[in-house]
């Protein structure tokens, strides 16, 4: 595969991956397609890097605990007339190793080499732990 990028950003608002899944689950109501989509003020320079493979990583309560695959970028203008991002993004989202991360705005690239894996069998609910005893696993190096 050629070249490509991940995001990363925080999930303000959002207490664990499953209030994050909540909340994206309501799409339809903000989405004629009712596909989940993360609007950004900046258009990221390396669209085509993301669109080749990327995929947002979430930090949720500190830690990156999971990731969305990014499936295009779109314009959309806003009630303001200002020009935005719409991160439009795969439904389902893949629970991955937790990595701590500090607080920061907007969102960042993530290289493919730095982005936390998977967990087995795509984070399924055999794997879930709460976030905070994740967030503190991740701080002594375990998980």
């Amino acid at each position: 595969m050629d070249k490509f990028v991940n995001l990363v950003k925080l999930s303000v608002g959002s207490e664990s991956v499953e209030s994050l899944e909540a909340w994206q689950a309501t799409a339809h109501e903000r989405w004629a397609d009712g596909i989940p989509r993360h609007v950004t003020r900046m258009w990221p320079k390396r669209g085509a890097e993301i669109l080749n493979g990327g995929s947002i990583y979430w930090v949720i309560k500190g830690a990156i605990q999971c990731r969305q695959r990014i499936t295009g970028l779109e314009e959309v203008i806003g009630a303001d007339g200002i020009r935005r991002c719409a991160i439009v993004l795969e439904p389902g989202l893949i629970r991955t190793a937790t990595a701590l991360k500090r607080p920061f705005q907007g969102w960042r690239y993530l290289k493919p080499e730095d982005s936390p894996a998977d967990l087995r069998g795509s984070g399924q609910k055999d794997d879930d732990i709460p976030s905070e005893l994740a967030a503190a696993l991740a701080e002594i190096g375990v998980r």
